[in-house]
């Protein structure tokens, strides 16, 4: 370990936090913060306490020099030569985050995607408690998910008021959701992620953001076929000239033409992809 920014001595983690830069972050920046907190509770949980930019750069698969730039953003880390104080960075990535405090989310679609995110403990974990559960269907409503009991829909504005949520979660079916989003604004939530691929309309001082699974599903597929097309431009330089082998027959060796490279190359008959996206996720 041979770099660090670590706090300078004497400066508390809480005093550290509350001096939080107020600067605008770079949404990339923010994506991969999250993805360097995530890596940060890993290495908490084993006991790890000092990790340098090399180290911490490697196991959330970016470059040094944009982990460092990246961290750039937190403020002044402190000297040179130790490594990165793993609970000190970890808060001040999570003060920056805005989760050094928790959050309250409750969830409005208690379908199967509702009861999977309900039931997931990752997010209690990183700061996210889920106090609220609800639905339309007079089948559901009154089911117990997770410890929570599901409310009917057409309590939301009482509940919020009662909750203090500050995270709606939606995953209702597509023709359900913007009506969805209207109840939960005119509640006062301020902040909603929606499972809906519908652009749903609310307030700009409303954040929604989306996560479409079919999209995030179309950019593997389009990592995979950018891969395969590199395998085989790669496969057509390194022949022979006046060479050509069919892919569908038979080498010498008794595979076919694109087996063989891929063979030699060491791979599976799978194209591997060499990156890709981090769901918190």
């Amino acid at each position: 370990m041979t770099e660090q920014h670590e706090t300078p001595e004497g400066v508390s983690g809480r005093a550290l936090r509350s001096n939080a830069p107020s600067k605008d972050i770079p949404q990339a920046t923010v994506t991969r913060l999250a993805t360097y907190l995530r890596v940060l509770a890993i290495l908490a949980d084993e006991g790890v306490l000092i990790v340098s930019s090399e180290e911490l750069a490697v196991a959330a698969g970016v470059g040094s020099a944009k982990l460092r730039k990246d961290l750039s953003f937190l403020g002044p880390n402190g000297v040179r030569g130790v490594g990165y104080d793993v609970a000190k960075l970890r808060a001040r990535i999570e003060d920056v985050l805005g989760l050094s405090e928790g959050h309250r989310v409750i969830l409005v679609g208690a379908g199967n995607l509702g009861r999977a995110l309900a039931g997931y403990g990752g997010f209690r974990r990183r700061g996210f408690a889920m106090v609220g559960i609800f639905d339309r269907d007079p089948l559901v409503i009154g089911a117990t998910v997770s410890g929570l009991p599901v409310r009917d829909v057409a309590e939301l504005n009482d509940a919020v008021i009662e909750l203090e949520p500050t995270i709606a979660v939606i995953t209702v079916p597509d023709p359900a959701a913007q009506g969805v989003c209207d109840r939960l604004v005119a509640a006062g939530m301020q902040c909603i992620l929606s499972f809906s691929p519908i652009a749903l309309d609310a307030p700009p001082s409303v954040e929604v953001r989306r996560v479409d699974l079919a999209v995030e599903m179309q950019m593997l597929s389009f990592e995979r076929a950018r891969s395969a097309e590199a395998i085989h431009t790669s496969a057509s330089a390194i022949r022979p000239a006046g060479v050509v082998v069919s892919a569908m027959e038979p080498t010498s060796r008794g595979v076919s033409g694109g087996g063989s490279l891929r063979k030699h190359a060491g791979s599976s008959d799978t194209p591997q992809m060499s990156n890709g996206s981090v769901v918190a996720q």
